[in-house]
């Protein structure tokens, strides 16, 4: 079982940055495939961005042009970088790790979430 654990989250001003950060551990495999998901209060838990161990990359069209997900493959780690930050980008963040066949991302292991608040 793979444990994921997220860092980076915090309160930001609207136009703002914030970078989040994912590291897995616990499996002698690295993940085929990590992703981020966010849930915002009474909504819907939501796939963001996921990355391949290749590098391939697919983002929701609301954080296309802002968000940036990469990976480094030696320390098993995952980053997104926010920026442009947007009021309704408020959510709590989860990190994932999963596989992509073709272009479906799903995965079973979670971290604890990441609070991210984007307000003035």
């Amino acid at each position: 079982q793979v444990q994921l654990v997220e860092s980076g989250g915090g309160l930001v001003q609207p136009g703002g940055s914030l970078r989040l950060s994912c590291t897995a551990s616990g499996s002698i495999f690295s993940p085929d495939a990590m992703a981020w998901y966010r849930q915002a209060p009474g909504k819907q838990r939501n796939l963001v961005a996921y990355i391949t161990s290749g590098g391939r990359t697919n983002y929701v069209d609301s954080v296309k042009g802002r968000f940036t997900i990469s990976r480094d493959n030696a320390k098993n780690t995952v980053y997104l970088q926010m920026n442009s930050l947007k009021p309704e980008d408020t959510a709590v963040y989860y990190c994932n790790a999963g596989r992509v066949a073709g272009s479906y991302y799903s995965g079973s292991s979670w971290g604890q979430g990441t609070q991210v608040t984007v307000s003035s």
